[in-house]
Order: structure tokens, then sequence, then C-alpha cells
């Protein structure tokens, strides 16, 4: 094992304003890593990593699992792509279990989304009726939902919407043992703030809400992502981590045209990662640490050795690393279980199982890397 402490060159490629005031060191004594995931490891693991930011920062063996996490899940997301057979690694927790990709926008309900709910050509394309698909697709965030209710009405739009309709149709699914809610994140039931009995309802009164207040005009209007966050973060049930799931996912469509560097909000998830990543964080609070990680990015796969495949181009985001720390604190769950997070779980409950249906790729027009995936997989091979 190398005893000596490499220095990480924090100072970010030219043509990229530094964010920080100041500088300062960073010390960390990484122990062993377990056998769970020693497959994604070089033979010679540093024992100490020297970084440079803000304020001094001790890191745990969970920080370096953050890299391999990200770049062997990102080469699992390119094998699929490339239509290779199973496994697409050898690393037994990624095996067993699920987790989302290394880009937030690569995940099958974002590209449902993207594709199929933002950029359809057969739906209106006003501001108007773009916030409302999201808005109520992200309401339940699950695509059965928005197919349900597809099927019900035929193509979706405000113009038509009907409070009872919707409502028919959702408690009749409910009625016969259909989940109409993902599972990926917890809705609160808004029963407080709009007095229904059913979530659904309320959600849909939330909606309703959103709409007579013409939020999507006032985000169309909205110069920063931050802007954007407040205005949604300000309706009932819509905490924080909401707030800033929505205004990203807006954020896809070309009703406002934020940079994914503009801001970021670590969600329950991720705030445990990083506690699990971080052992002191140096005064340093969870935004920086999170923009942390995007600076020193490319730095550290390569000090690592590891070979990263951005997204055609595209540089993780803060977004993405937002979710990367969310997916390491399930992660170390059980390649690190001697290092406890605050919420205390130790275990993972979902199991992963492949997708049968394929999903052809194709990401915001804004970012310019759809024609890229044309040329880089020219039978357009698909994530199944």
């Amino acid at each position: 094992m190398n005893s000596r402490s490499p220095k990480i060159n924090t100072k970010r490629p030219r043509g990229r304003p530094p964010k920080s005031r100041s500088s300062a060191t960073v010390a960390s004594l990484p122990m062993d890593l377990p056998t769970a995931i020693r497959p994604l490891e070089p033979s010679a693991i540093p024992m100490s990593i020297v970084l440079r930011h803000l304020a001094p920062a001790k890191v745990s063996e969970v920080y370096e699992s953050y890299w391999r996490f990200a770049a062997e899940r990102q080469a699992v997301f390119f094998r699929r792509v490339r239509g290779e057979m199973r496994p697409w690694t050898d690393n037994p927790v990624l095996v067993t279990y699920k987790f989302t990709n290394a880009y937030r926008a690569s995940d099958r309900v974002s590209q449902y989304l993207i594709r199929h709910v933002i950029y359809r050509d057969d739906l209106p394309k006003s501001p108007r009726e773009v916030f409302f698909r999201i808005l109520l697709f992200k309401l339940f965030n699950k695509i059965e939902t928005w197919e349900l209710l597809e099927r019900a009405l035929g193509p979706i739009t405000f113009e038509d919407y009907s409070f009872t309709t919707y409502d028919r149709i959702l408690s009749r699914a409910m009625q016969t043992g259909r989940r109409i809610y993902s599972a990926a994140y917890i809705m609160p039931p808004g029963s407080r703030a709009f007095g229904r009995s059913a979530k659904h309802q309320n959600h849909l009164m939330l909606l309703e809400s959103m709409m007579a207040d013409r939020l999507a005009e006032r985000l169309a209007q909205t110069r920063t992502m931050q802007e954007g966050f407040e205005k949604l973060r300000a309706y009932p049930t819509i905490g924080d981590f909401l707030a800033y799931q929505f205004i990203t996912d807006i954020n896809y469509s070309e009703l406002t045209d934020f940079s994914e560097m503009d801001f970021v909000v670590a969600g329950p998830g991720a705030r445990d990662g990083l506690r699990k990543c971080f052992v002191d964080p140096g005064g340093l609070n969870e935004p920086e640490l999170i923009r942390l990680m995007v600076d020193l990015q490319e730095q550290e796969f390569e000090r690592l050795g590891l070979d990263f495949q951005s997204l055609w181009g595209r540089r993780l985001q803060l977004i993405d690393c937002q979710n990367l720390f969310c997916e390491v604190d399930k992660y170390a769950r059980v390649a690190h279980p001697q290092i406890v997070g605050k919420t205390g779980r130790i275990r993972i409950k979902q199991k992963f199982e492949a997708t049968l249906e394929p999903i052809d790729l194709f990401y915001p027009p804004k970012w310019k890397i759809n024609d890229k995936i044309r040329v880089t997989t020219p039978q357009h091979a698909a994530i199944r």
C-alpha cells in the first residue's frame, strides 16, 4: 500500500471560473476496502488523500467508493447501450441491487419523461401545456400511471383537464389494487392543505393551484434555477427535495434554460451519503461539498486509474453528483457496513431486475448530444 499523500490539484480548467474564495488543505486516512468492491479497484490504494478547497475536511474510505461506483455504474450503462449480454459487471453489489444511473437523465423514468411527456409532436408545446404535463407526470412519477391516463383520455392536455374525470380514473385504478405512485420517493399526502381524503385528489388540487397561479409563465420568466426552486417551494406539500427535483425536470424542457451547475439541494439520501464520505466536512456545507465533487471529477478519476465515460462529452453536473451521493449511501450499506449513516439503514431494499422493454436514448435537444448518440451507436441500441 502506498503510504504517501498524493496532492490533488483542484484548479479548474480554463474557461470555468472558480467558485471558492480561498483554498486550504484537506487530509484523510481511508482504510482497506471490503472484498465486495475489490473487483473495481486497482492494485494499490493510497493510504491518504490531500484535497485543497475552501476549508479542511476529512474523508472516509467511502469517498473513493463514490468515484469507483460512478465509473462502474456508467460503464454498465454503456455496456447495456451497446447491447452486450449480462452480466454487465463483476461487482457483486451492482449485480445484486438496483441503483440509478450516474447521470439522472439516463434513468428510465427520466428518459420516458423527456421523450414521451415533454417532447411530443402530437401535443401542444405552449409553456402552460408543457408545464402541466411535466407536473402531472412527476406528482406520481410512474410511467404506468401516465399510460393509464392516456389510455382513458387520449392525448393529455390542460385544456381538456377535469378533476372529476382524473379522480374517477385514478380512484378506480386504486380500487383494483394498482399502485399509482412510484416508490422512488414519498409524496406528502397534502390533506391538511387541500382537505381531501385521497392523496391523489390533493395532488390534483395542488396542480390546479399552480395552473391558476400561472406558474408556468412565471417560471419561463425566471432567470436562475434557485428562483425557480423557490417559486415551487412556496406551494403546500412541496419541500426542498421535491422543489429541486421538479425544477430539474422542468428544466429538461424548453420552458427554462438553466445550467445544471447553477444550484443544488441535497436530498435525505444524499445527506447520508455525504456523511459517509466525509468524516468531517471541515466547514463546507452540503452544496459546497457537492460542487467540490463536480470540480474534482476528472482529477479523481485519473488519480484512481478509472476510465469514466462521460455522457457523450457532458460532465457530471451538480444534480448527478447529488444523486450519486444518494446511491453511494445505499451502496455503502453492503460494501462498507461498518460505516453507518444517520438513518441507520443497513440493507438495500430493491433488488436489480433488468427491464426487458428497450429505451431509445433521447436527451434534451439543447444539450446537443442526441446526434452524438446516433453516430456512436449506429443501430441506436437501447437500454433494456
